[in-house]
């Protein structure tokens, strides 16, 4: 029996980075960042505009999970927006905004050479950055006894997981951040260390 296949790691970027080209006069300056979501990128997107704007385009792709996205910005259909994305794909990004902001510089390049502009800006950009494992996180929320909150605390610590929030009424109520791949197995050691009395309202 085959053992099942284990996804094909997906990466981002660790920081923001950013190149610029000239090309016939006009100016390309390409942006990779990584991002949370689909808000995220439009709030970076909004900075940029705002950092720039006399730029005659800003033109963009996203890739995020499913709130992927791409726009030429005004420049001829398919000549910005596709190829950016199509570098980002080449890459195995994920979780990464790439914008190229454009300024004019009087020379037409045609399709063909915007298509080439996009694709170069972008490729330099990403030429040789770092890049890391994009894990996906969940949250899982826990009720315990206050006897047991500093020992559960103290696990939160050495798995290197991190206390989003805290709430305390009848009970002490966590929720902890961490890989969605650690989920069962967290739920288990909780219950394990406090010898079944935590409680996991989310999956009730």
């Amino acid at each position: 029996m085959r053992s099942p296949r284990r996804p094909l790691p997906v990466y981002t970027l660790p920081a923001a980075l950013s190149a610029e080209l000239e090309i016939r006069k006009s100016r390309f300056i390409a942006h990779a960042i990584p991002v949370a979501d689909r808000d995220a990128a439009m709030e970076e997107l909004r900075r940029l505009r705002e950092a720039n704007p006399t730029a005659t385009h800003v033109c963009w792709a996203l890739l995020a999970g499913g709130q992927s996205g791409m726009s030429d910005d005004g420049e001829p259909s398919g000549t910005a927006g596709r190829p950016i994305l199509e570098v980002l794909r080449h890459h195995d990004l994920d979780g990464v905004l790439a914008a190229v902001v454009r300024y004019y510089g009087g020379v037409k390049l045609g399709a063909g050479g915007l298509v080439r502009a996009y694709t170069d800006a972008i490729a330099r950009v990403l030429q040789d950055a770092p890049r890391v494992e994009r894990i996906a996180q969940a949250f899982l929320m826990v009720e315990i006894g206050y006897p047991d909150e500093a020992r559960v605390r103290r696990w939160i610590e050495q798995e290197n997981y991190e206390l989003a929030e805290s709430g305390y009424q009848m009970a002490v109520r966590l929720t902890i951040r961490m890989p969605v791949t650690a989920l069962e197995e967290a739920r288990e050691a909780l219950r394990d260390m406090t010898q079944g009395r935590a409680v996991f309202p989310e999956a009730d």
